[in-house]
């Protein structure tokens, strides 16, 4: 039985194969000018990597913002969902999982079967998100996956107390002005991240274990930042944190194709 889970979302996109349980491929691209674009994109190249084609698929679910825009898929389910399920099912003992996306934060919490229990989300502003990374970097004028391994360089981080990021902004240009060191100024943007994260995180409470999903999830500066600050450290997870929500896709296809539901 071949299953996939695609998710489209602000920055990128990704898909995810399944043959009777196994993972046998899966895809991240960034996102096209159209939705659709972006998912036949990213699972074309899926499924060639399985050496399979569309007509091979049993059942598909999409997930992420443009879930309702994905021609090919036979049924969405919200990315909330499918983060919360996709990483409890790689290691079962999660409870709480920390997706921050291109576009917004959540905070998740999941039972022992990957249920959604609560959770907890900012989309309002651009601050707690990967977007913020992805302009800070450019204002530093370092590539995004830069910002972790540098912040992890420093000696005297700078401090960035706005909680708006166009504010934000300001401090981390008058400290270039200044001439302070990028891995300090990328050691307070993770921070800045960071804090924003935990105000959320807050609000839902932490329940162990926890784990990060999504592309921030890779920035090692904000994960060591999380950690000292919520004093737990994160389960790593077996695959891309960015393919979580793809898996939770996939997996919500099993049940709808059995008729179990979402």
């Amino acid at each position: 039985m071949i299953l996939a889970g695609c998710d489209v979302g602000s920055l990128s996109a990704e898909a995810l194969v399944m043959k009777n349980g196994t993972i046998i491929a899966a895809e991240i691209i960034k996102v096209r000018p159209r939705p659709e674009q972006s998912a036949a994109d990213v699972m074309g190249l899926a499924l060639a990597n399985a050496g399979l084609g569309y007509s091979d698929i049993d059942y598909c679910v999409a997930t992420g913002y443009g879930r309702e825009n994905i021609p090919f898929a036979n049924g969405n389910v919200s990315e909330i969902s499918c983060h919360g399920r996709g990483a409890q099912w790689l290691v079962p003992s999660i409870r709480t999982v920390i997706d921050v996306g291109g576009q917004d934060c959540k905070v998740i919490r999941v039972d022992e079967e990957g249920r959604l229990q609560n959770f907890v989300m900012n989309d309002k502003c651009a601050a707690g998100t990967g977007r913020f990374l992805e302009f800070m970097a450019k204002l530093l004028r370092v590539g995004i996956e830069d910002l972790g391994p540098s912040a992890l360089e420093s000696e005297a981080p700078v401090s960035i107390t706005n909680v708006c990021s166009v504010y934000a902004e300001t401090e981390v240009l008058y400290s270039v002005y200044e001439g302070r060191a990028t891995a300090d100024i990328a050691a307070g943007i993770n921070r800045a991240m960071a804090e924003r994260v935990r105000a959320l995180v807050k609000r839902v409470g932490v329940e162990e274990d926890v784990c990060l999903t999504g592309g921030v999830a890779k920035n090692a500066g904000v994960v060591k930042e999380l950690e000292e600050m919520l004093r737990v450290e994160p389960r790593g997870l077996p695959i891309d944190p960015q393919l979580v929500g793809a898996l939770g896709a996939c997996l919500f296809a099993n049940d709808q194709l059995h008729g179990s539901g979402a």
